[in-house]
């Protein structure tokens, strides 16, 4: 019963800008800072100082659709109830969004909106966001009922889409991973009709 609803790193990461470059490997290849560790609950960094600093640490990266930062489920559902946030599918990954972002005003048709910002929903959550979840005062908590529920939840609704990712990768890769293998060339010799012998002719 002692378990805190909201954990320690979840304002540091709501509040922290993402996709700068980082000041120490910025001439590198993968400079933007798109991680976030959980145990120093610091400043994002990228690539090449997760791997100097944060090795052991429990890390998570950012992405970014439409100018907006997302975390794929399958990341942060390990660490956070997640349970009541819309959920998305971009390029075959199930992501959420960090915070709520700007949208003009429902239509009257809409089912389902955010509790918080009124954000039109796809389907009956009660949040568009992390970041609404936290100012609903509801819990992020991981007990295992809610860890049930969430994982009940989310595989009824990436079935469709992890079989399709599955199709593409198989199709994609069958061809150089199993090339067909050429029939060995006919030997000249082998195949070839002996002719019908035939006598010298008897001289005179």
């Amino acid at each position: 019963m002692g378990t805190m609803l909201v954990p320690p790193w979840l304002e540091p990461l709501l509040n922290t800008s993402f996709f700068d470059v980082c000041r120490i490997h910025g001439d590198a290849a993968r400079s933007e800072c798109n991680m976030f560790c959980l145990d120093c609950n610091e400043n994002a960094f990228c690539f090449y100082c997760r791997s100097s600093k944060h090795k052991d640490h429990q890390v998570i990266q950012i992405r970014r659709s439409s100018y907006h930062d997302v975390v794929r489920v399958a990341e942060i559902q390990t660490v956070l109830d997640i349970s009541g946030v819309q959920t998305y599918v971009i390029n075959s990954a199930r992501v959420l969004f960090l915070n709520e972002r700007p949208q003009p005003k429902s239509g009257k048709g809409v089912a389902h909106i955010c509790e918080i910002c009124g954000r039109s929903l796809l389907d009956p959550f009660r949040f568009c966001s992390l970041g609404c979840k936290r100012n609903g005062d509801a819990s992020f908590a991981l007990d295992a009922k809610n860890e049930a529920s969430t994982m009940e939840g989310m595989s009824r609704r990436s079935v469709s889409s992890r079989h399709h990712q599955e199709e593409e990768l198989r199709e994609g890769s069958q061809q150089d991973m199993y090339p067909a293998t050429p029939s060995p060339p006919a030997s000249s010799n082998a195949r070839r009709r002996k002719g019908i012998p035939h006598r010298a002719p008897f001289g005179s």
